[in-house]
Formats: structure tokens, sequence, C-alpha cells
């Protein structure tokens, strides 16, 4: 690449420590689709005869269809999957070869390759959330009348419906995905023709290759264009996220399926035993999946804190962004495969969740309300409550357990009717308000998120 300015070569053990072919041929597939566009470009400029533009794609698409079959003997003293590429046309095709990385650099060329890279993973990363929905809602449409008290403080809380819990997830996988193809925007610009720094004084169609290439738009600043990745980081973001809230889903699962809680069992197929206790069956998937967010958060914190020292342009150290982004692309796209077989085998236990519901604290609120209804302002009827609650726990009986006038102790605005509020099943109807987890609202919601997911790839 360089041997006109250098008159020694490259020691050895810098050799293996620079290179990136052990990693980046990943690459490979984008790499020739961008090289294959830029040829493309410099035959419109007059810079390739149309027969040497023929040669160079038909080269290239062989060497892709070698490296698909994996019969292509990648160099480590090249370095890197660009230089790999080119130097096997170049010695296939001759000077055609040579001709096509006029008006090109390494620094702009990667950035093409990582962006139309990013662009894809994204379509596929947002493909397998949709599938995660769609288990999750498969669930959820299962057990729509199960309910189960809701928890603040990992206490019992407020009675809820099973498939509301569920639905909780499905709003967080939307978001990601939100988020996922907001970023897709910043992604889907073209910077081939930034060349290293300052672009070429061979100025190629940089619209006519976005076009080529499916971008919507350039890069606007060729010093930018090769050092930006903002694009990097966001995706790394919008990863580690989802794996923060799988990892939630992940401990809800554990707990619920412990001897403790017994509200689920998960299926045989996605969990594992112990190696010394034979009566052990343990949530491995969902620990895993914990840890692994781990390596989503490290990775993005690793790209962020390579970037935050950099100064104008492109320097090695953003070689460093690819590991980091591979890692994360292949855990995220696992854990959802797996979540996405897992969910619809969770068997749940409607009678254990319900009678955890039935724990009469969980209604203190709605007595509450009782009161505020009745005139009491809340801060007061929250006071009555309190002492009820701390009177029911003295005596050892639950809200349905105590007389009338045990209640009127405490206020004169309790009549018989305050046993109607001592219902679960009232309770989870009553609450209505948008967003709430009444049967309707939970029916209403998995109808829209079917519709909607029906719509998605």
């Amino acid at each position: 690449m360089w041997k006109g300015r250098f008159q020694q070569e490259t020691a050895p053990a810098v050799q293996r420590f620079t290179e990136s072919i052990s990693f980046d041929w990943r690459l490979y597939k984008v790499d020739i689709e961008g090289s294959i566009a830029h040829a493309s470009a410099l035959e419109k400029a007059g810079l390739l005869a149309p027969v040497e533009r023929q040669q160079i794609e038909s080269g290239l698409k062989a060497i892709g269809q070698e490296i698909d079959e994996g019969r292509f003997p990648f160099r480590v003293d090249l370095e890197d999957v660009h230089m790999n590429i080119e130097s096997a046309l170049t010695s296939r095709i001759g000077s055609a070869g040579g001709k096509l990385h006029t008006a090109r650099s390494r620094n702009d060329q990667v950035a093409l390759d990582l962006r139309l890279y990013l662009r894809h993973e994204t379509d596929e990363v947002c493909r397998r959330i949709t599938a995660l929905q769609r288990a999750l809602v498969g669930l959820a449409g299962k057990c729509r009348e199960t309910i189960l008290p809701g928890y603040t403080h990992l206490q019992r809380a407020q009675p809820v419906l099973f498939a509301h819990h569920l639905l909780a997830y499905i709003e967080m996988l939307d978001r990601d995905r939100e988020r996922l193809v907001d970023g897709r925007k910043r992604i889907n610009r073209m910077p081939l023709g930034s060349g290293a720094i300052a672009g070429s004084t061979i100025e190629l169609d940089r619209e006519y290759i976005a076009g080529l290439l499916g971008f919507p738009e350039v890069t606007r600043n060729s010093m930018d264009a090769v050092s930006d990745r903002d694009f990097v980081a966001e995706f790394l973001f919008a990863l580690a996220l989802i794996g923060i809230h799988l990892s939630r889903l992940s401990e809800d699962l554990i707990l619920f399926a412990t001897s403790e809680f017994q509200f689920i069992k998960i299926s045989d197929r996605y969990t594992t035993g112990s190696s010394l206790m034979p009566q052990k069956k343990n949530p491995d998937v969902c620990e895993l999946t914990r840890g692994k967010t781990g390596r989503l958060v490290g990775n993005l914190v690793s790209l962020l804190t390579t970037l935050k020292g950099l100064p104008m342009t492109y320097n090695r150290d953003l070689q460093e962004d690819k590991e980091a982004v591979f890692d994360s692309i292949d855990q995220i796209k696992l854990v959802l495969e797996v979540y996405t077989g897992m969910i619809p085998e969770i068997e749940v236990d409607s009678q254990r969740t319900r009678q955890a519901a039935n724990d009469p604290g969980l209604l203190a609120t709605d007595l509450a309300d009782y009161l505020v209804l009745r005139g009491l302002p809340f801060r007061q009827a929250h006071e009555v409550i309190g002492k009820m609650v701390a009177y029911s726990i003295e005596q050892r009986r639950g809200f349905a357990e105590l007389k009338l006038e045990e209640f009127r102790r405490f206020s004169e605005l309790f009549g018989p009717d305050l046993f109607e509020v001592l219902d679960v099943d009232r309770a989870i109807d009553h609450r209505t308000a948008t967003g709430a987890p009444s049967r309707k609202n939970v029916a209403a919601a998995l109808e829209a998120w079917n519709a909607i997911l029906r719509e998605q790839p």
C-alpha cells in the first residue's frame, strides 16, 4: 500500500498489532457492494472504460462468492478486508483493478462500509424485535384474565392483569424499535467521495453513487464524514437499551419461576439442570441475558471512551469500533431469537397468581379512593387507611374479615358498600383510565398491538 514511501518492511509484531482482517472480514459483502458502485462512478467520470468496469464488477462478485464458500485466503499482511479484496482483484484482472482506488481512501471506504452494514443490521434487529413483540402479545392473549400483584420496590402494590405486565415490555421494545428506525436516518448518509480528509481533485458524482447504493443523501463535510462514529454510538446505545429491557424482563421471569413465587414455569427446552443437584431447573437463558447486557453496555462505553479524545479527523483508534459493533449485534440478535422461542412456551399458573393478588393489602389504595369519593381529602384518607392497615395486621385479619363497625372507628364515611371495593375483579375493572389495566383496556391494547404487528415486516 505504501511501499513508495517506506524503505523497510513492517515488523511482524506490528502486522499482528495493526491488522483488522481477523474481524473486519465480516464487511466483505458491503465492501464489494460499495466498490461496485464506486467503479460505476469512475466509469461515468470517464476514468474507467466500460470493459474495465465490467472486469472489476465480475472480479469482485467472484471474490464475494469465494468468501461465501470459505475458499478465499485472507492475508494478515494486507491488514484489512479492503486491501485483501483489492489486492486479490488486481492480481486477477490486472491494471483495471489498480484503478479502483482512484479518488477513494480507506477512510471514506470504511465509513461507507459501516453505514451499509449497520443499515442492514438495523433492519434485521428491528425484525427480531417485532418477532419478540408478537410472542409477548401471544402469551398475553393466552392469559388475559390472569390477575397477579403488581410490584413496587419488589413489594406487593396493586392488582394488575398479567397481560398488562407483558404489555409494558411490548411498549419498551417498541421504543427500542423506534430508536433504531430514527437512528437509521443518520446512518443512511453516503460518505464516499470524502477521501482521506478533504475529498479529491478528481471529482466523482457522489449523488450518483448514493443513488446506486440506496442512500437518500450524501454527507456534507468531508472531515466529519471520515471521522464520524456518532451513528455507531447511537446504534450501540439502542442495542444496550434493548439488552437492559430484556434484562429487566429476565429478572421478572427468574423471580416468577422461583419456588417462592411459582407464578410461571419456563419450558425444559429453555432451562438447564445442575451438575450436582438433580432437582434443579435453572433459568439460565434469563440469567445469561442479564449477563450479556453487561457486554452490550461495555461495548457502548468502549466506543464512547475511544471517541472522546480524538482530534480531527480519522485516527487509527477508530479501528477499535468494529469488534464492539460485531459483538453487540451478535449478542442482541441471539438474545432476541432465544426469547422469541422461549416466551410462547411459558406456562402461567393463574390460580397461584390470583391467590397472591387476593392479598387484602393490595386494595388499600382503593379504600382510600372510596373515602376521597365521599369528600375526604386524599392525604387524610391515606392516613385513615394507613391506620387501618396497622389495625388489620395487629388483628391478623384482612380487610374483608373486619366488620363495618370496625371500619367506622376510623372514619364515619365508611358505609356497607365498602365491601364491594374489596373485590379484586372489581378493582381491576374500575381501572379504566387510558393506560390502566382494566380488562377492557387490556383487550383493546392486545387488539391494537396485533393490528400494528401485522403491518410490521
